[in-house]
């Protein structure tokens, strides 16, 4: 899955908890929000106005950020309760990190089939 592609599916499965998201589908739609909020960040200097907005994006995001995450640990055949792990200072956030790294189940899981296999 390519960078528009990705960032189109995060929209498209807004509060989608179900199914599985690929590495590529997670990553990029990671980097392009790690971009638009490190543009509205350096422009909400400028204007208190983009300092709002910023917030606002960032409300906005929260659920398909959620969302995506959940459908990542799915595709490693994870529930989506492993995401409170995040929640333990430090440790959390590695284990989330190799979770989100680690290459999804070949074939279907129990949270339905192969997103690559498309």
């Amino acid at each position: 899955m390519g960078f528009s592609e990705a960032f189109k599916a995060f929209w498209g499965n807004y509060i989608n908890f179900s199914g599985r998201a690929s590495r590529s589908e997670y990553w990029f739609a990671q980097l392009a929000l790690w971009i638009i909020f490190f543009v509205l960040g350096i422009f909400s200097y400028v204007s208190e106005f983009i300092y709002y907005l910023d917030g606002l994006f960032g409300l906005i995001v929260i659920l398909p950020m959620l969302s995506l995450a959940i459908r990542r640990l799915h595709d490693t055949n994870k529930r989506g309760w492993f995401i409170l792990l995040g929640l333990i200072p430090l440790v959390g956030w590695i284990i989330m990190l190799v979770f989100y790294c680690t290459a999804g189940d070949r074939g279907s899981n129990r949270f339905g089939e192969d997103p690559l296999a498309k």
